[in-house]
């Protein structure tokens, strides 16, 4: 018996540790000053409460439009680009000498507006690979998302997993405590030997011991959530969903014959943006043997603050039109190409390997769950036979029949089947979000 509530403490533990370590990214609460005593959460208003109010996922966001601002810059420069100067010189009544006659250099002002437009086919692969860089950035907030949404489920369920081994752990003491008492009573009348009592003593002593861990263990979960939720650590949590509103277990049968398009994997979408990227990537390097094609225009006007007969050189209105081919760059732009190629080659063996290690994550995710829910119902029916059993050899020992043995043998068989029917309930929950996060439900 001991061993079997020995697992069950370092089950709270690990599962409690596992949840801290998901969540360990989280921020603390930026409602300090203004935060309830209580709150209640369904689990969808938990997800949607994390969603709007986590650090990681406006970040995400914040990442999207940065995206969009990189695309826009590169659209903008293949757009007109217009600049405006204002010049002031002065030579301090300097004269140019030309032999016979000089020419006067008084001070002036002068106000040049340039208008120019450059384009190259670098700068249109550009735009493009700035537009994959933003939908790459809005994948990767909608799979923030969703494990913000994974996170919090696990953590709701596993705070409910954990209220409900608390419970049958009380259930369990009580029956302890009633029989302990039987069995004082009994060597206080001489009837039965004080070892028995002992023995249930320290059943009791051991089992609010076990309680109390996983209670602590449970306060530990619900920290993890105040983290994802990023609210104050004295805020209260009330879930007001419990295991029997949420466990589907129809949904996670469903779930079972629900067809694998990996197309709508995230993970999967992002190396495949990924790859077109690298595709991408070619071309820029490829346009290094391209021409890039310039004109500008250029208007320009003098004040001269002097009523000096002067010499103006410099024309109001100037237009000029270039084109800049490459010719010999010694293999630089030939190696860059190939580099490029070679890089999108192995991009694509990545993608290949990629989609087929999702089909084969998938069968062994179908296989996880379909043994998860075998032995959920297994486990259910065995909880209930443990305890009919334990019941009836308490009955017995109230009667003297059975004996303090029998009670701790039936006990401990409780507890474990107990601890099975939990850790059941635990593995369809994570069976089915590691397979409905593969599929995008």
């Amino acid at each position: 018996m001991f061993k079997h509530l020995f697992s069950i403490r370092m089950w709270v533990l690990t599962c409690s540790l596992l949840m801290a370590t998901v969540v360990v990214s989280a921020q603390n609460s930026e409602y300090s000053e203004q935060a309830p005593s209580k709150i209640s959460l369904s689990l969808q208003q938990a997800q949607d409460f994390a969603v709007e109010h986590n650090r990681t996922l406006k970040n995400a966001t914040l990442d999207v439009q940065k995206a969009e601002a990189s695309r826009w810059q590169a659209l903008s420069s293949m757009l007109p680009q217009v600049s405006a100067g204002v010049d002031y010189s002065n030579y301090f009544g300097y004269q140019m000498n030309l032999g016979q006659m000089s020419i006067s250099m008084p001070p002036f002002a002068s106000l040049g507006i340039t208008s120019s437009v450059a384009l190259s086919g670098a700068q249109f692969v550009g735009a493009q690979i700035a537009g994959i860089s933003m939908k790459m950035s809005d994948i990767t907030l909608k799979k923030s998302e969703q494990q913000i949404k994974d996170q919090v489920k696990v953590l709701y369920y596993s705070a409910l997993v954990s209220e409900e081994t608390v419970r049958l752990l009380e259930e369990n003491l009580a029956s302890l405590n009633k029989l302990y008492e039987i069995s004082q009573r009994s060597v206080d009348v001489g009837v039965s030997e004080q070892t028995a009592a002992d023995q249930l003593m320290v059943q009791v002593a051991t089992m609010q011991t076990t309680i109390s861990s996983t209670k602590r263990a449970l306060e530990m979960v619900y920290n993890s959530l105040r983290l994802q939720l990023n609210i104050n650590a004295n805020t209260e949590i009330e879930l007001t969903q419990g295991l029997g509103d949420l466990m589907n277990i129809e949904k996670a049968i469903s779930l079972i014959s629900e067809e694998f398009v990996v197309d709508n994997n995230y993970d999967y979408q992002l190396l495949k943006k990924s790859t077109d990227l690298s595709k991408k990537q070619i071309a820029l390097a490829g346009w290094s043997y391209g021409p890039t094609f310039s004109i500008y225009h250029q208007y320009t006007a003098k004040k001269y603050f002097s009523n000096e007969v002067t010499m103006n050189m410099t024309p109001p209105n100037m237009m000029g039109i270039s084109v800049k081919l490459p010719i010999f760059s010694s293999g630089k732009n030939y190696n860059a190409v190939r580099e490029a190629k070679l890089a999108y080659k192995k991009q694509i063996n990545t993608l290949e390997d990629t989609e087929d290690a999702l089909n084969v994550q998938h069968r062994q995710l179908l296989y996880n769950l379909s043994s998860a829910l075998e032995r959920y119902d297994t486990q259910k029916k065995n909880v209930d036979v443990a305890k009919r059993v334990f019941d009836n050899i308490a009955k017995k020992y109230e009667y003297g029949v059975a004996s303090s043995l029998d009670v701790t043998t039936s006990g401990t068989s409780l507890i474990s089947a107990q601890s099975s029917y939990v850790q059941s309930i635990l593995e369809i929950i994570n069976a089915q979000i590691s397979l409905e996060q593969l599929l995008n439900k």
